[in-house]
């Protein structure tokens, strides 16, 4: 099994969500974040007075999937968070070892 965990744009997560969605995904988890990569923030001015903002908005997404649905998983995030500008965000792939589900005591795959 993977986790995925993928930092987007906020505005991107409706189109994120129904992708996975359409790929059978049927749970995930979003968190609000702040932070910034290359993009360093920017400038705003607020009456009157120039501020910094270094932390940016953003949204983590966290899916845990079979091996074989991982490869697609991946690929429609990036499909569907893609703008094309910088910002866009980051995903991060690594190995679960094991699942259970509390409710059931259902383990691995039939945790999921």
């Amino acid at each position: 099994m993977k986790k995925i965990e993928a930092i987007i744009k906020p505005f991107k997560l409706d189109e994120v969500k129904d992708a996975l969605h359409e790929i059978g995904l049927q749970g995930l988890t979003v968190l609000e974040a702040k932070g910034f990569g290359r993009q360093k923030g920017h400038t705003e001015l607020y009456r009157g007075a120039e501020y910094v903002v270094d932390f940016l908005p953003k949204v983590k997404i966290e899916v845990v999937c079979s091996d074989e649905l991982a490869e697609r998983a991946i690929e429609a995030i990036t499909a569907a968070a893609r703008t094309g500008r910088i910002g866009d965000g980051k995903i991060f792939v690594s190995e679960i070892q094991e699942v259970i589900r509390i409710r059931t005591g259902e383990r691995g795959d039939d945790a999921v």
